[in-house]
């Protein structure tokens, strides 16, 4: 009996998942940005700020600079600097405008942080550090004269943050227990004392001189109470970072702005803005002298590196108003020195932030610095 074959065929059914695939990374892309915004508030500080405040001394030095009665450039018949000054100074606008944005999103979704944030001792510094900004942002602005209602209330506003933290940072170094200055003082500490500075610099050019002499008074009284404290190398100051190095340039801006202030205060680059000058000027050529001593804190880059550049702005700044008042070669040479000086830095760190910026973001230079240093030190004793 011969048996029946049945042929078989083979059915090959094919899925087509291309739109499942696309609502899949459409997905993903919808939960990826949050989830990239919520770390990059996290990684954000105070500290970032060091960015904005570049920008806009920057554009207060090329507005200074282009000025009809400056040495400078006002003799150049083209208006590239001029175009040159209000592109710094929309770029510095927009990057405060942005930063501020994302630090006032931090305070809504990770207000613990900020909270820490404002109880350490190098961070709580940096606090000042937008109100400055938006303070030299208001000098160095081109569409508004310090006499209108506009510019005296703008400046109201950016000053009222400058004297709440006084009022909190400077009443516990003498009332607090465990926060004395002796124990808390870090060159950050000079963040404070160059806020009260420039807010005697805006209340000057105002006219409001009896603001600006109060101001003024007290910062460079705490200038010299924190100067001298850093000078006697007390063990408090071992716990600064080796990566925030950088800072110690803040140990001329001080002294800069306060000659600048008091150049505004008194109306003419006198014998006590010159001193501040050539105090500040002599501190620089101290720690350039000593390149060793940041060399740890150059090896990977990190927002650090822009507390390089608004000091010496600050100090070019003073450069500019001494070349104004001494008309020799000496201070013609020493203004487009630290001029050039300024611009080379800042271009330079727009360079190397914008190759870097994917990694701006992954650490907290101001906390994690410290706390890792404490972790270490516990666990070698």
């Amino acid at each position: 009996m011969e048996s029946l074959v049945i042929p078989t065929q083979e059915v090959h059914i094919d899925i087509d998942d291309s739109i499942s695939s696309s609502n899949e990374r459409n997905t993903d892309i919808v939960h990826a940005k949050p989830i990239v915004l919520m770390s990059i508030l996290s990684g954000l500080h105070a500290g970032y700020f060091r960015i904005s405040l570049s920008l806009c001394s920057q554009a207060l030095l090329w507005k200074i600079m282009i000025a009809p009665d400056s040495m400078s450039m006002s003799h150049l018949h083209s208006n590239l600097p001029s175009i040159a000054f209000h592109l710094l100074w929309y770029l510095a606008l927009a990057t405060q405008v942005l930063l501020c944005l994302l630090y006032a999103l931090k305070c809504f979704f990770f207000f613990g942080m900020v909270k820490k944030e404002f109880s350490h001792y190098i961070g709580v510094n940096y606090l000042y550090a937008p109100s400055i900004s938006w303070l030299i942002l208001l000098q160095s602005a081109p569409m508004m004269e310090p006499q209108s209602i506009m510019y005296q209330t703008l400046f109201s506003v950016f000053a009222l943050p400058v004297l709440t933290l006084d009022t909190k940072l400077y009443g516990q170094w003498f009332t607090a227990e465990k926060k004395f200055l002796s124990m808390m003082a870090n060159p950050a500490c000079q963040v404070s004392v160059i806020a009260n500075l420039v807010a005697a610099k805006g209340a000057a050019e105002m006219g409001w001189r009896e603001c600006a002499l109060c101001l003024f008074s007290l910062g460079m009284v705490h200038y010299l109470v924190i100067f001298v404290t850093l000078y006697q190398r007390l063990p408090g100051g071992n716990n600064f970072p080796t990566k925030l190095r950088p800072v110690f340039f803040l140990f001329f801006a001080a002294p800069a702005m306060g000659s600048l202030a008091w150049n505004s205060i008194c109306g003419t680059f006198d014998p006590l803005a010159k001193m501040l000058f050539f105090l500040s000027l002599f501190i620089f050529m101290s720690l350039v002298c000593r390149p060793n001593l940041f060399k740890k804190s150059m090896k990977r880059f990190n927002v650090a590196w822009w507390a390089y550049s608004f000091p010496i702005t600050f100090l070019a700044l003073n450069s500019v108003q001494y070349a104004q008042e001494v008309t020799e070669q000496v201070a013609a040479g020493l203004m487009l020195i630290f001029s050039s000086i300024s611009v080379l830095i800042l271009l330079g760190l727009m360079i190397l932030t914008a190759a870097n910026s994917n990694r701006l973001l992954r650490r907290n230079p101001v906390l994690g610095s410290v706390t890792s240093q404490k972790v270490k030190s516990r666990q070698r004793s």
